[in-house]
């Protein structure tokens, strides 16, 4: 039985999660047309998908896709923001929630009140959609590059308690902004949370 079972929706994940947990056995599920499916909403179809890839997995089972998060949760697996949004209510607010995809906005901004409870976030939503065609096409320097830029231009303006970079996809650019609050990226803390008693 793997340690972890992961379902993705872009194959950069992978090496990703292998380089973040070297030692554990982690089989990974590659499903982009999912999240291609998913960008008008998850249809009963769809959602069945998911869930029937869920089930059939053995072990326990990661979704590192933020906008399948809600269907993925509710047929068993661990959302990959969860340990995020709990880091971000023990730093406390305001915080900036970051992401380029509309889809992820909702699960996102659900997930973050969930985890602060009673305590008001006080979130302020960063959209960047005009670099996702940079990770699109695989150029992942310029994509984080270009996030972080437009990261610390907000930072200037306004304080914030930390920044959660909503997608997975973004991880990287928590390694290159210049930032004076803590900056989130989920597959570390995922990996931290669910795996380092085997590290």
């Amino acid at each position: 039985m793997p340690d972890l079972t992961l379902i993705h929706t872009a194959q950069v994940h992978c090496a990703t999660f292998d380089g973040l947990a070297p030692q554990a056995d982690l089989r990974h599920n590659v499903r982009p047309d999912w999240l291609a499916r998913a960008q008008n909403g998850i249809d009963d179809r769809l959602a069945a998908e998911i869930a029937a890839a869920i089930q059939a997995a053995e072990g326990p089972v990661l979704c590192s896709c933020t906008t399948l998060g809600p269907v993925a949760e509710a047929a068993g697996a661990i959302r990959i923001d969860w340990p995020m949004m709990q880091r971000a209510a023990d730093i406390g607010g305001p915080v900036l929630l970051v992401y380029c995809l509309q889809s992820t906005a909702q699960p996102s901004q659900d997930l973050l009140r969930r985890a602060f409870g009673n305590a008001d976030p006080q979130l302020t939503c960063l959209l960047l959609a005009q670099h996702w065609p940079l990770f699109e096409a695989g150029e992942t320097d310029a994509f984080n590059q270009a996030l972080a830029v437009n990261i610390e231009t907000a930072l200037k303006q306004n304080h914030y308690g930390c920044v959660v970079l909503a997608q997975a996809s973004m991880a990287g650019v928590a390694t290159v902004i210049q930032a004076d609050v803590p900056v989130l990226a989920s597959p570390e803390i995922a990996v931290q949370s669910l795996l380092a008693p085997q590290q």
